[in-house]
């Protein structure tokens, strides 16, 4: 039992001894260094899309085990962490009452024999007896700064112990206290708090959506929290005591001690389109001390009261109301339905086919009502098929305005199929000039990480994509497009009923129609496709050109003559409206929506932050300021003088000492020497 005791008290000292040894702790900031280099390099806080990109699934599963996205929150970090501060706490500990003590020692009990030991030390001889030597060695001392400490001994000798720079361990001391006190701040205002309430307060992350008043009392924090992150939205009009914090998959409910409400949210733009100022003025109502005031909250110039600190750090969509348009692109309707809806509504079914009832679910994701675009190399994205087309029927793809253009509000949402296809889409309000005719942009992309690829939609002259709407309509009518057909023929001089032309022409329009060009070339040899679309292109042209008239005469409008300036203006028209037709097979939604009104809400983002540890960091850096400054610029020096009788005078034995010998030192030494030298009017043994 004894030995089995014996034992563990050796294993713990073994254990105490290794944390507070300096080179564990210079192992762990070896350590957090290695980490704060990969904070640095590798971006934190991303999407995880973003690493995937970078690394690859395989390393980004793999370095998202260790969390190294958000490093300095991580657990391995925080346990380095950890055992720095006891490490260095251990080190202080142990360290700082033997460095108080020698600071405070005069180690006048020194033998004056081992003087004779030091590499920095002169002996003289003096005609004076020991006591007249006595009071010039202690009058440079206090001279120079020393404080002394006198031994006098039974032969009549004295020992004169001096010291002078003792505050030297002191920063010593600060600089290690100073680690302490800064690795204390980190963790305050790491994770880690919050981290000790999901372990041991019952506390669990809210991983669904619903409202703070449904939130269970184990997905909120309390609001004595001492430190945290959190973020708050808040819409115009709108007012919240609560704030989000992120925690892994889900979010925690914190409180605030009062209540923030947005009264208006301001924000400029520069020229490119870029915010280059926004503000929140809100009032803040403090419920509990029967307080009210405003305040302007700016980027650099954040809300502090009660200890919580309020940033603006962005802003955002607070729900605008949109009036929309629904365009179905299956079957003959053509006359849009109506639909109104809010930005971040989610799941809001939209049926695009009145007869089998099928339908689509959009979110609406984002407003924007403020869009400068630089349309030098074209929004749309043709394929080199396209750009084929766009040569022969005479319209180039590339806008020619190099110029940043404000081109109007524009909406975002995702549509999801029934068959689990979902698609971001963008549409703009207004039609934008691009080759000098007004179109609609119809954006589309599968990923976020995707870029944009759009459709174009020719305006007719009512800025609107009625016309276009109407035309499509029209080719689902078989009837409608034997008659364009028909007229095509007629008009190529083909009076025959059923002729060729009128069959081939009829033929080429249903599948273009249903299948874009794909449908044409597919069956023909490569070769040969050049060939086929130089026809193809031209009759398709003309055919539409004799379908539009048809719909307008159904209408009860007059034809479009296509003569003239303003016919070549109508014939432009055609041939963008040939040019989305070929791309609407593509495009992977059965609807198209259209942005006809809006309500802007705008919200404000706000990093709400209470940070004790930020004072406690800033007290560390101080002290560690401090410690650099006295280790850099106070200077230990040690200085004994052995005075001892010698016939009818007395030898003098003098050593100097310091923890740093530097030039400085050397300089010092050799003025010490040439001082004590000075005590002695005859001029002995010398010994330096």
């Amino acid at each position: 039992m004894t030995v089995s005791t014996t034992q563990r008290r050796a294993s713990s000292e073994d254990v105490f001894e290794l944390l507070g040894s300096m080179r564990f702790a210079v192992s762990m900031l070896v350590f957090i260094c290695v980490a704060s280099l990969i904070g640095t390099v590798v971006a934190q806080n991303q999407a995880i899309n973003t690493y995937i990109d970078q690394f690859g699934p395989f390393w980004t599963a793999l370095f998202d085990k260790f969390t190294i996205w958000n490093v300095y929150n991580s657990w391995w970090f925080l346990v380095i962490m950890g055992f720095l501060v006891v490490s260095t706490t251990l080190c202080v500990i142990r360290n700082t009452p033997k460095m108080l003590k020698d600071a405070s020692a005069f180690r006048e009990y020194v033998r004056g024999s081992s003087l004779r030991a030091f590499p920095h030390r002169v002996e003289i001889e003096s005609d004076h007896n020991p006591q007249a030597n006595l009071e010039p060695v202690q009058s440079w001392l206090k001279s120079h700064g020393y404080a002394y400490k006198v031994r006098n001994d039974e032969d009549g000798s004295y020992m004169v112990a001096a010291k002078k720079g003792g505050a030297n361990r002191l920063g010593y001391i600060f600089g290690h206290v100073a680690i302490v006190v800064i690795c204390i701040g980190g963790l305050l205002d790491s994770e880690l708090p919050i981290r000790i309430q999901v372990w041991l307060g019952d506390k669990s992350a809210i991983t669904e959506n619903m409202f703070v008043s449904q939130v269970p009392e184990s997905g909120r924090l309390s609001l004595s929290n001492p430190s945290y992150r959190a973020n708050m939205l808040l819409p115009e009009g709108s007012k919240t005591s609560h704030a989000i914090v992120s925690y892994g998959e889900g979010v925690l409910i914190q409180p605030v001690p009062f209540i923030v409400e947005l009264k208006r949210f301001i924000i400029d733009y520069y020229s490119t389109g870029m915010p280059s100022n926004f503000k929140s003025e809100v009032e803040v109502i403090d419920e509990e001390r029967g307080e009210r005031f405003s305040q302007v909250i700016e980027v650099n110039e954040p809300l502090r009261y009660r200890g919580v600190t309020v940033y603006q750090s962005g802003f955002d969509d607070g729900g605008s109301k949109l009036r929309l348009g629904v365009h179905s692109l299956v079957g003959s309707d053509f006359e849009p339905t109506r639909l109104e809806a809010t930005v971040g509504d989610t799941n809001v079914p939209i049926v695009y086919n009145k007869d089998t009832g099928d339908r689509v679910n959009a979110t609406f994701t984002e407003l924007r009502v403020f869009n400068v675009e630089d349309l030098t190399d074209g929004s749309p994205q043709p394929k080199a098929l396209m750009d084929h087309v766009a040569s022969v029927a005479g319209s180039s793809v590339k806008p020619k305005d190099d110029h940043l253009t404000n081109v109007g509000p524009s909406i975002h949402y995702r549509l999801t199929t029934n068959d689990g296809q979902s698609f971001d889409y963008v549409n703009y309000m207004v039609p934008m000039m691009l080759d000098d005719f007004p179109v609609f942009l119809l954006g589309m992309r599968r990923n976020q990480a995707d870029f944009f690829r759009y459709v174009r939609i020719p305006a007719d002259s009512k800025s609107t994509m009625s016309e276009f709407m109407q035309l499509r309509a029209a080719a689902t009518d078989t009837d409608l497009l034997k008659l364009a057909a028909k007229r095509f023929a007629m008009r190529s001089g083909q009076v025959d009923a059923g002729s060729l032309m009128e069959l081939a022409s009829f033929k080429t329009i249903e599948t273009f129609m249903q299948r874009g060009f794909n449908g044409i070339i597919e069956p023909v040899p490569e070769a040969e496709r050049e060939r086929i679309l130089g026809l193809t292109v031209p009759m398709l042209q003309m055919t539409l050109l004799e379908l539009r008239n048809i719909v307008r005469e159904e209408q009860g409008l007059e034809p479009i003559n296509y003569s003239g300036e303003k016919g070549e203006r109508e014939e432009q028209w055609v041939q963008l409206a040939l040019l989305a037709f070929a791309n609407m097979p593509e495009y992977p939604a059965p609807v198209i929506l259209t942005l006809d009104g809006f309500d802007q809400v705008q919200a404000s983002v706000f990093q709400v932050a209470r940070s004790p540890g930020m004072y406690i960091v800033y007290t560390g850096s101080l002290f560690l300021v401090i410690g650099i400054f006295v280790m850099i610029y106070i200077r230990d020096r040690r200085i004994w003088v052995w005075v001892r009788p010698n016939g009818t005078g007395s030898l003098l034995t003098a050593a100097m000492t310091s923890q740093r010998r530097n030039l400085d030192f050397q300089q010092e030494f050799q003025r010490f020497q040439t001082a004590f030298q000075r005590l002695s009017a005859n001029r002995g043994n010398e010994n330096v």
